[in-house]
């Protein structure tokens, strides 16, 4: 399964080799924080599949990896069986959004919140 890592300035998923065999892709995926627009957490990430497949593998209900084409952009897609995943809307990139099948989605959207900035009236109250 593939693994992601969290910065302060982006996201690395770190694919497996058979993921990145079965995508037809040679390098891992970076996503600068500030691309990502929303952060879903589906049960079924199977209807969030949208498009056709342009490069990659799929058996339905099974297994789904690589890269779906739609008309207003690309998808890529790591889905593993019925397995929960997270939904990444990306407002820049190579990708509209990543769904990724992962045992930690709620700790992933977790680590994504962005804390606010303090205003100036939080700072006057010292």
């Amino acid at each position: 399964m593939a693994q992601l890592r969290v910065h302060s300035d982006r996201i690395e998923v770190h694919l497996t080799p058979a993921e990145k065999a079965l995508a037809f892709r040679s390098d891992d995926l970076v996503v600068q924080r500030d691309d990502i627009r929303s952060a879903t957490i589906t049960d079924d990430p199977w209807v969030w599949i949208r498009g056709i497949r342009r490069r990659g593998s799929e058996i339905p209900l099974v297994v789904a990896v690589g890269v779906w084409k739609y008309h207003g952009g690309t998808d890529f897609v790591i889905i593993k069986g019925k397995r929960q995943a997270v939904v990444l809307e990306l407002a820049a990139g190579e990708f509209t959004r990543i769904i990724l099948s992962t045992n930690q989605s709620a700790r992933l959207i977790d680590r994504l919140k962005l804390t606010e900035p303090p205003t100036e009236a939080d700072a006057s109250h010292d």
